[in-house]
């Protein structure tokens, strides 16, 4: 099906069903409802001959180093431009028993790196009979990442772990770039995030005194970012492994820190 010929058959069928996906032999095909499909392809335009198809992207991830191990935490808003394609989707992948991964880039190239880290930790355990390290992987990531740079790859991660030198933060990007850390936050919200974190992170934080922590981050990024939203989701690393602690809706959180402010302006008054 050529290009003009699909986006017309496309526009006449969703105007006469109200529908917006268009099956053809090879399947289905769906695009933002709205507006004409074909202008919203044809603005997806890149580049000297304009078949280069790019898709805004954003999101907020985060992760940080505590004394009671690391926590990561994320929104789970996926989105292409300016349609909302997930809007509970997972942006903290494990990858090992004690390592989870923050996802952040395209969706696709973030999920098959994963699964491949995932596979080399699990032979390297089998193999050497011990976990490989969190530094291990990154380093096993990145490597195998600038491999394929300037091939369009987008893939940007923290890596959160616990292994024999204790806890561990690593952030690797797809074009080789591999730096360790205590405070990481990634996407297109990561200065809102900041803004909190570097204002409130202290290592000797209590467990919930992080967990307030991240979510109040990751809440305020959504509310700034509007490629970020959705749910916050709280996962907690420990010298046993991780744990999944939440996956909050962000509105509850809103409530919650306009109340705060509000009795904060009370007690000051």
């Amino acid at each position: 099906v050529q290009f003009e010929d699909f986006c017309s058959q496309f526009w006449q069928i969703a105007k006469r069903q109200g529908s917006v996906s268009l099956e053809l032999e090879g399947g289905c095909v769906t695009v933002p409802p709205g507006a004409d499909p074909a202008e919203f392809m044809r603005g997806l335009g890149r580049g000297q001959d304009g078949v280069k198809m790019e898709l805004g992207h954003g999101t907020t991830t985060l992760a940080f180093k505590f004394k009671h191990g690391v926590i990561a935490a994320a929104d789970t808003r996926s989105s292409c431009g300016s349609y909302v394609a997930c809007p509970a989707a997972q942006k903290i992948i494990p990858i090992h028993r004690h390592l989870v991964g923050t996802t952040s880039g395209k969706a696709t190239d973030c999920a098959m790196w994963k699964r491949i880290l995932a596979r080399e930790c699990r032979l390297y355990e089998l193999c050497n009979k011990q976990p490989l390290t969190v530094a291990g992987a990154a380093k096993l990531l990145a490597s195998s990442l600038y491999r394929y740079k300037g091939l369009d790859l987008c893939v940007a991660t923290t890596l959160c772990g616990w292994d024999r030198h204790g806890p561990a933060l690593h952030y690797v990007y797809s074009d080789g770039t591999r730096m360790t850390g205590d405070i990481f936050s990634v996407g297109s919200g990561s200065p809102y995030a900041y803004s909190i974190l570097d204002s409130e992170y202290h290592y000797d934080m209590t467990v919930e005194e992080a967990y307030a922590l991240a979510r109040r981050a990751v809440y305020h990024a959504t509310h700034r970012d509007a490629y970020s939203g959705g749910n916050v989701d709280l996962y907690h690393v420990t010298e046993s492994g991780w744990v999944k602690v939440s996956r909050e809706d962000v509105f509850p959180v809103y409530y919650q820190v306009q109340e705060e402010k509000k009795e904060g302006e009370e007690q000051n008054t």
